[in-house]
């Protein structure tokens, strides 16, 4: 077997064959723009593999991989894998508690950071008396310097890396809103069939070019635009961060095709109503929105402003993305994540464990799936049985087969003997033309139990209370799910990657309530 074939790190060795000189990345990180080609990329992968293998960090030994977005990131991330080695990247916002358990839990061996992306991370990681310790600009002391090192062992000789069924890949952590996160485990084989499946079905173009806002340590940037982008030949612009600003002219000004976010990104670009008018973006085609409520109001915003489509859409850390827009041509109505993509098997099951047509929590096969949780078997078990993924998802399905996102389990709760799945009240708010965005959580109550309350954003100079709130969502909705307290807030609280922070709500509206 080809080596190539087998081994995530070579996605893009195809791309690099055929299109040299052809530019791959448009980093946007540093004080002057830096392009690199496919050719260059490639060569700089295989750079960081015989690098790592020469130093001494062994295949199937774990790499701490902490920096901001920058297109080291992505060479040392696939790069570590053509030596075998398995990339940890990990959330640069997350504390030093954290950070301390995800190097004992993985394991790792060896780092390689951006110092200055979180205040905390080199002295945890010197803390935890790693092997090798590799570092960009500027140089903590004692540490090796990463271009420096990539210099010296370049083109050494290595022996390419060849994988069988079940190799892992990489090793994300979830962001859990609540806990620890966990590892997850990644085969090579998962990975690299989601990638051709995806160009299967809808393909990329060379001429393609994607910009990449979001974090690259998050698992959806690397499968909506890198991956797919690279391994055809086509591009990707890299933002340091969001900025409403900023993202929209790189935009306009790099001819992007496509982008991808959350809806709270798409709001802050969408109040930036004079530069809109002064950019135009021929080139946009896809706009790709997800991870929290999208009002329908919010779609046809952005699609107005844009003139481009939006996509709804839905994926998860353990199972990629296994809702797609159908490939037959039918349209997918407003507010579904599509039906399921050609080669995955999807299921909704009851809480008897029965599998039913309508609605239940969303199971998932596909080669994509994770191989398991690192370190939890408990957890496996409890997630994983026979192939199928317990997504944890609630979903239902309409008669022509689209899937509509409900919430997680975790969310939904009982009011009376009423279940209610919050997203389902955040989307009835949302509707309310003063109201920007909602996170409805429960909070107990005398008499039901558990009650709805919402914390809310609404636009500027609107004239509206707590009561017209609760009125409007008694004359539109279930009267059992209107929320008992509706609290306002200048901006919702986001978590690392980019998603509402559940649990910094419900502190939140807790201590509103005690306090008044």
């Amino acid at each position: 077997m080809d080596y190539r074939k087998s081994n995530l790190g070579y996605f893009n060795s195809g791309a690099a064959d055929t299109y040299p000189n052809k530019t791959a990345l448009i980093d946007l990180s540093g004080t002057k723009v830096t392009r690199i080609t496919h050719g260059q990329l490639s060569r700089r992968m295989t750079n960081v593999a015989s690098m790592l293998l020469n130093i001494g960090v062994k295949q199937g030994e774990r790499l701490l991989l902490g920096m901001g977005n920058r297109s080291e990131f992505i060479e040392i991330f696939f790069g570590s894998m053509r030596a075998g080695i398995i990339p940890i990247p990990l959330n640069i916002k997350l504390g030093a508690k954290t950070i301390d358990f995800i190097i004992k839990d993985s394991d790792c061996r060896a780092a390689i950071i951006e110092p200055d992306c979180n205040e905390d991370l080199v002295e945890v990681i010197e803390n935890n008396k790693l092997q090798t310790l590799i570092a960009l600009n500027p140089v903590p002391h004692g540490w090796l310097d990463y271009e420096h090192s990539l210099e010296t062992f370049a083109q050494k000789q290595f022996g390419p890396s060849e994988f069988s069924h079940g190799e892992i890949a990489f090793l994300p952590y979830t962001s859990g809103s609540t806990g620890l996160p966990k590892g997850v485990l990644l085969t090579h084989e998962g990975m690299l069939w989601g990638i051709k499946s995806s160009q299967k079905y809808w393909p990329s173009s060379h001429t393609d070019r994607a910009l990449v806002a979001g974090p690259l340590f998050h698992k959806n940037a690397m499968r909506v635009s890198i991956k797919p982008k690279l391994f055809v030949g086509g591009s990707a612009v890299i933002l340091p961060h969001f900025e409403p600003k900023l993202m929209l002219n790189a935009l306009a000004k790099y001819k992007c095709t496509e982008t991808g976010g959350v809806p709270a990104m798409y709001r802050m670009m969408l109040a930036e109503t004079k530069l809109l008018q002064e950019l135009e973006f021929p080139y946009l085609r896809c706009l790709e929105m997800g991870s929290a409520v999208v009002g329908a109001d919010l779609l046809k915003a952005v699609e107005k402003a844009f003139d481009a489509e939006v996509e709804e859409a839905y994926g998860l850390t353990e199972g990629g993305g296994p809702l797609r827009a159908p490939t037959d041509g039918r349209y997918t109505p407003r507010g579904s994540c599509g039906v399921p993509a050609p080669g995955v098997a999807v299921k909704l099951v009851e809480d008897s464990g029965l599998e039913s047509a309508k609605q239940g929590e969303l199971w998932v096969k596909s080669p994509a799936v994770l191989y398991a949780y690192n370190e939890r078997p408990d957890l496996t078990k409890e997630r994983l049985s026979d192939g199928w993924l317990h997504t944890g998802d609630i979903f239902k399905r309409d008669d022509q087969g689209f899937f509509y996102f409900l919430g997680r389990i975790d969310d939904q709760f009982s009011c009376g003997g009423e279940n209610i799945y919050p997203k389902e009240v955040e989307l009835l708010l949302v509707q309310h033309p003063d109201i920007i965005d909602a996170v409805v959580i429960p909070i107990k109550h005398e008499v039901k139990g558990l009650a709805p309350a919402a914390l809310v954003t609404v636009r500027p100079k609107a004239n509206i209370n707590e009561q017209a709130i609760k009125n409007f969502t008694l004359k539109h909705g279930a009267a059992y799910a209107h929320p008992r307290h509706v609290i306002f807030i200048d901006k919702l609280p986001i978590g690392g990657t980019g998603k509402v922070d559940r649990q910094a709500v419900k502190l939140y509206i807790e201590e509103f309530l005690g306090s008044n």
